[in-house]
């Protein structure tokens, strides 16, 4: 029996600039030691992370810079509601506990 070797992890990360950009973009992808690298970049920048599989196989077929499909608004939606419903949550102050 052959060993199965774990899927190696990867990433993408979206831009939306919403000045510049008609609709987010591909400004970073990878597997393995790279995937690790953005993951941990968004962390230190303070930037939510979303894990959704089926997103990323898509989105690592896009080009850099590349906009996403129009048939991935909604679920990129979806994704842009969660970042904004986390940057809100943690920017609200504290309970005071009494």
């Amino acid at each position: 029996m052959a060993d199965r070797q774990p899927p190696r992890k990867r990433a993408a990360a979206l831009c939306y600039e919403q000045d510049k950009d008609t609709a987010p973009r591909l400004v970073a992808k990878g597997q393995g030691l790279m995937a690790e690298r953005i993951l941990a970049e968004a962390r230190e920048h303070g930037v939510p992370v979303h894990q959704n599989r089926a997103l990323v196989d898509v989105l690592s077929r896009l080009d850099l810079e590349q906009q996403i499909p129009v048939e991935f608004y909604m679920v990129v939606a979806e994704i842009l509601a969660f970042i904004a419903r986390a940057q809100a949550a943690s920017q609200r102050p504290a309970a005071s506990g009494r």
